[in-house]
């Protein structure tokens, strides 16, 4: 599937590219593709250059953790659930552990944190694999839950309205909660239903009942504060979770007798490694994300379904958030910079400008995900895993759509 999706980013750039030639009489479209071809390969290289302190880090903190059995320690709180929903991975692997962080840094919304995380995630459950090039089920599943990104804390966006001038910059955070659910719902759904897993089932209702419980109590607990307090309450708490997170690891590993600092250094390499690895396969998913950018293909798409919806004679009042929506799957610094031009071309507390935000939190960037967590591994055909990624992101627009006119509408 990915070589027959990678292939059609080219084709559909190229007839999208015709289009504004010969009907629009835009011939300066091609310089813009191939410059955008050149820029991106460049991007890719410094994204992974850039990801190689990060991974030290959080590889190092890891590698602490896994020699304390910490790891362990987290694993079992999670093991149940995941046992039941990744029956290939043997009890009380090292997997869960991993899976378990990662979901948590999500959920507070530290990027930093999540993907060196998620990566270790994806290595572990490839010690599973009995065949390297082909994506197992369990990191499909775990892929999707990352694409589909539940993020509690969305402390970014907040941010973003708050520079923008938002008279309330907290007041999407009840909607971003809702959209990011959604998209996890069905993407987790669609996921059981092609491995043919039974969501109803008494271990995945009770963590699905606390999961509910803890979105109630947080939401509770700040939906009562004034923005600016509910923001800075939010990051607050994040980072000192965070940091608090990295001293108990450093302190507990010295505790149990591990070298601390020779064991850092250990996992340090393996970040290092890591990085260079994915090299590749960001040059490859992201090059093809800025030829079909550059070429118009986006704004063609945008345009078509506002004029389907005049002749339909509904509201188009969300079609001017949809390109933050269209570029969410496929870059995320992309869907960033399309949020804060509809912000302020249509105003940060316009319906529009309140979309674009709910989108960016709804799901997080389907194809760099899928190229980054893949890649890392080797994983050449990913199967379902496009498929439903897809969906999830799919269904955290449509929700994220649907809860702005419920709450702004």
């Amino acid at each position: 599937m990915l070589n027959g999706l990678w292939l059609s980013f080219f084709w559909l750039a190229a007839i999208a590219a015709g289009y504004q030639w010969l009907l629009l009489d835009n011939a300066e479209v091609f310089s813009q593709i191939i410059t955008s071809l050149f820029s991106m390969a460049k991007l890719s290289a410094e994204i992974a250059i850039g990801l190689i302190g990060t991974l030290c880090l959080w590889l190092g903190i890891f590698k602490i953790a896994e020699k304390a059995q910490l790891i362990s320690f987290f694993a079992r709180g999670v093991e149940p659930l995941f046992r039941y929903l990744m029956p290939g991975v043997p009890r009380g692997d090292k997997a869960f552990g991993s899976i378990s962080m990662n979901m948590a840094a999500n959920m507070l919304g530290l990027d930093n944190a999540a993907t060196p995380l998620g990566l270790k995630a994806m290595q572990d459950l490839q010690e599973h694999n009995t065949n390297k090039d082909v994506a197992t089920n369990a990191q499909i599943l775990f892929l999707v839950l990352n694409t589909s990104s539940v993020t509690l804390l969305p402390v970014t966006i907040f941010m973003y309205r708050a520079q923008q001038g938002a008279l309330n910059p907290t007041e999407v955070f009840i909607p971003i909660l809702l959209a990011t659910c959604a998209s996890t719902v069905v993407g987790v759904s669609v996921v059981a239903w092609i491995q043919r897993l039974s969501l109803l089932n008494r271990v995945v209702l009770s963590y699905l009942g606390g999961f509910v419980l803890l979105v109630s109590l947080l939401i509770t607990s700040l939906i009562s504060m004034p923005a600016e307090q509910m923001t800075k309450v939010s990051s607050v708490a994040a980072n000192i979770i965070l940091f608090g997170v990295i001293l108990a690891f450093l302190t507990i590993g010295w505790r149990k007798g591990v070298q601390v600092y020779e064991t850092f250094i250990e996992g340090a390499k393996e970040g290092f490694t890591t990085a260079i690895t994915l090299i590749p396969y960001l040059v490859a998913m992201l090059v093809a994300i800025g030829v079909l950018r550059a070429s118009g293909a986006l704004d063609l798409f945008v345009d078509g379904i506002a004029y389907l919806l005049v002749l339909a004679g509904l509201d188009t009042q969300f079609v001017d958030a949809l390109p933050t929506a269209l570029m969410k799957p496929f870059s995320g610094s992309g869907a960033r910079a399309m949020m804060l031009e509809t912000m302020n071309t249509h105003g940060v507390d316009s319906f529009a400008g309140r979309l674009a935000a709910v989108m960016q939190g709804s799901t997080e960037t389907t194809f760099y995900v899928l190229a980054v967590y893949f890649g890392v591994v080797g994983i050449k055909q990913g199967r379902h895993a496009v498929f439903c990624g897809l969906i999830a992101d799919l269904a955290g627009i449509c929700a994220a759509i649907i809860v702005c006119y419920w709450f702004f509408g």
